[in-house]
């Protein structure tokens, strides 16, 4: 996805830039957790998703009277996003089999992930894959549009590609803070170590993102990443399942 000529950013723009930082921790602080098992969950995280992605594109053609315009994939920047996203799996697997797995930080947390997946209504191994898919190929997408295209990219009009990558890149990683954060209450190391990585994974989509000018290179490895996510999540649910049945 690429853009016509970029005039300087406004007052106006800057809001929206600082909106879209914001949003998506408020979103997941509502849905994730002040209306964790609460009917309205789903609706609220259904209303948010919609609300969030919309937002760039009503805001970018509609007030900022840009053109949007669609690109081919750059088979180098995708080869680099599949290597960086391979990279990142093996070490994730790697730790969370090699150590976490079994040490008493993660001792609750197959428990939560089961009690999360059923208040989202997944019960039955289905549903999971169903929602796995969704959120590692469509999910993965939409956040990449969101966070490059969107909020890096309109960053990027007024500051360096430095500050431009780690202010959207800390703004990717807030909310993770708060769905790490209940994986492992109490915590505090574990949660600043994983929200970390999340950060450094956004610097490394955005710098790949300008360096291909395509969201396609940072898709592929966020999408590798997300489905990594997404394994882990299963085993952690079955760990609970089979904890449940002994």
């Amino acid at each position: 996805m690429a853009d016509a000529a970029e005039p300087p950013l406004t007052r106006a723009d800057w809001l929206a830039i600082a909106a879209a930082l914001a949003f998506p921790t408020l979103a997941t602080w509502a849905y994730f957790i002040a209306l964790a098992g609460s009917p309205a969950m789903n609706a609220a995280y259904a209303l948010t998703k919609l609300l969030q992605f919309s937002f760039p594109l009503v805001w970018v053609v509609l007030w900022q009277r840009r053109r949007v315009r669609l690109t081919a994939p750059a088979p180098a920047g995708v080869g680099i996003g599949l290597a960086l996203g391979l990279a990142v799996l093996a070490g994730m697997l790697g730790l969370y089999y090699g150590f976490l797995k079994a040490s008493p930080a993660m001792a609750r947390t197959p428990a939560q992930a089961a009690e999360k997946l059923t208040e989202f209504g997944i019960d039955a191994p289905l549903k999971f894959f169903a929602f796995a898919a969704f959120l590692t190929v469509l999910h993965s997408l939409m956040e990449e549009y969101y966070w490059r295209w969107f909020v890096f990219g309109q960053l990027s009009r007024g500051a360096s590609f430095g500050l431009a990558a780690t202010v959207s890149s800390l703004g990717f990683m807030a909310h993770h803070v708060l769905v790490i954060g209940e994986y492992f209450p109490a915590r505090g190391v574990y949660v600043a170590f994983f929200s970390l990585c999340v950060a450094v994974g956004g610097f490394l989509w955005a710098w790949l993102y300008r360096r291909t000018g395509s969201l396609y290179g940072p898709w592929a490895s966020h999408l590798v990443v997300d489905a990594g996510l997404m394994w882990l999540g299963y085993d952690l649910w079955q760990t609970a399942a089979r904890s449940v049945a002994s």
